[in-house]
Parts: structure tokens; sequence; C-alpha cells
């Protein structure tokens, strides 16, 4: 395993997409917490009495401790950046052929798609890093406005992570299948940006439940819309808090059939 981590590692550094997507998120996570923070203030900072009743009502959701999950949240709108990456890693493996490479240089099946998991996990923890990176950022410069101690709230860390795996897999999958770049990538954005969306709303319409269980909503459920966005509807905010643990059961069996399928097709493609 660790060797495979070190090859797949050695791949991933000397491809300059990496570093590149790398940069992207490194401004996207800051840059779209940074618009959120500044309406907020705009809110706050009315000398009219709506801004008192502003801040009154929505405390300060960028410092300790709701900072993770304020942080959390709006960065999850993004997970399609390093997506694209994983697309672009996996269609790769077949445009150079360097999966057929593997094999004949002594790798089994199980190991290529094991390195493939590896290269997952780490761009889900770079990913990951980022957000914890910004949401302290803001946390510790908003500390004098904290209601709690940094501590609290961390648990929105390994359930960011859980999330960014999962939806980084189904991304995987989908070029792992199709093998081809541009159209791997133009389905996953349709998918990520309208069609999901388009089904989530005709599936609220008509009042069916089933909706939860569509393949992003199953992981976008680990991280629901933070405290502030509730403050009218705060039995609508106790039920989204509530069945997080449930759907971290359904993400990670979720997350689990995505890999059991690439194992099952990659045993029995033709190379």
């Amino acid at each position: 395993m660790l060797n495979l981590l070190k090859i797949e590692w050695l791949k991933i550094k000397k491809y300059p997409a990496f570093w590149w997507m790398l940069g992207i998120v490194a401004l996207t996570y800051p840059g779209v917490n940074y618009m959120a923070y500044s309406f907020f203030k705009g809110l706050v900072n009315k000398k009219d009495m709506s801004g008192s009743i502003a801040q009154s009502l929505l405390g300060n959701p960028f410092a300790f401790p709701e900072t993770w999950h304020s942080v959390a949240y709006f960065s999850s709108f993004f997970t399609m950046i390093p997506a694209i990456l994983v697309i672009m890693i996996i269609t790769n493996e077949y445009t150079f052929k360097t999966n057929r490479q593997n094999i004949i240089d002594g790798w089994s099946r199980n190991q290529f798609v094991t390195s493939k998991i590896l290269d997952v996990a780490i761009i889900s923890i770079v990913a990951t890093l980022m957000y914890i990176l910004t949401a302290a950022g803001y946390g510790f410069r908003l500390n004098s406005e904290a209601q709690g101690s940094w501590q609290e709230g961390i648990t929105y860390i390994p359930l960011f992570l859980l999330q960014t795996f999962s939806q980084l897999s189904l991304a995987f999958l989908l070029g792992f299948v199709i093998k081809k770049s541009f159209i791997a990538l133009g389905i996953f954005v349709f998918y990520f940006l309208i069609l999901e969306n388009m089904l989530l709303g005709i599936l609220k319409w008509k009042n069916l439940s089933i909706g939860e269980f569509l393949p992003l909503e199953i992981s976008d459920k680990l991280v629901p819309g933070p405290m502030f966005f509730s403050k009218f509807d705060e039995e609508g905010y106790s039920k989204a808090v509530t069945i997080i643990n449930e759907h971290v059961i359904y993400t990670i069996l979720f997350t689990t059939l995505i890999w059991f399928i690439c194992y099952r097709i990659y045993a029995k493609r033709n190379l």
C-alpha cells in the first residue's frame, strides 16, 4: 500500500493540472467564503435598526464555533473543481495507456484500482486541508466575537472529508467508465450544476423524500445549511442536523458501492 501511495504521488506531483487545480481550490475556497462573509458584514453593519436585528438573529457565522459549519457549507459548492482533476487523472491513464503499462510492470488489476482510491483520497485530503485553513483563518481572526471555543464544531472536518471523498469517487466512476475526458467532464458538470438540482426541485414539488438519495444529495446532507440560514425554520434545521448520522452511513455504503463497481469493471475489462 505504501509503495502504491509513493508511486501515485510521483505521478500526481509531476502532473501540472494537479498544481493548477490546487491553486484554483486555494483561491476558490477562501474567495467564496469571503464573498459570504462580506455579504454578512454588509447586513450587520447597517446603521439603521435592520443592522441590529440582523446581528441579533445571525450572530457571527464565521467566528468559532460556527465557522467550521459555515465554511464547510460554502466550500462544498465547489467540489466540482477537484472532481474535474479526478476525471482528468483517470482518463489520462487510458489516453496515454499508463494503466496498461502498470499491469505489464507487474501490478495486479486490484492494485491499479487501489492506487486510484489513493489518488482520490490525496485530493480529498488536500481539499479538506484548504477548508480547514480557511475556516480556522476566519475563526481565529474573529476570535473576540466567538461564542465558543475552537474545538466546538470540528466534527464538520471529517464530515467535509467524507462528503468530498464520496463526490470525487462518483466523478472517478464516471471518468473510469467513459474513459474520454471531454465527455466525462461534460456529463459531470451538467449533472452537478443542473440535472440533480432540477430533479431535486421536481421531487420536492411532488413531496417525495426520495430526492435525498440522489447520488450527490446523499453526501450533501452531511453538511446542511448553517444555523443562520434557519433562524425562521428551527424545526427544519433540527431535522437536517438529526439525519446527518444516517447519511454518514448512506454515504459510506454508497461510496463503497462505487469502488466495488470499479473493481468489478476493471477485473473484466479488456486492456
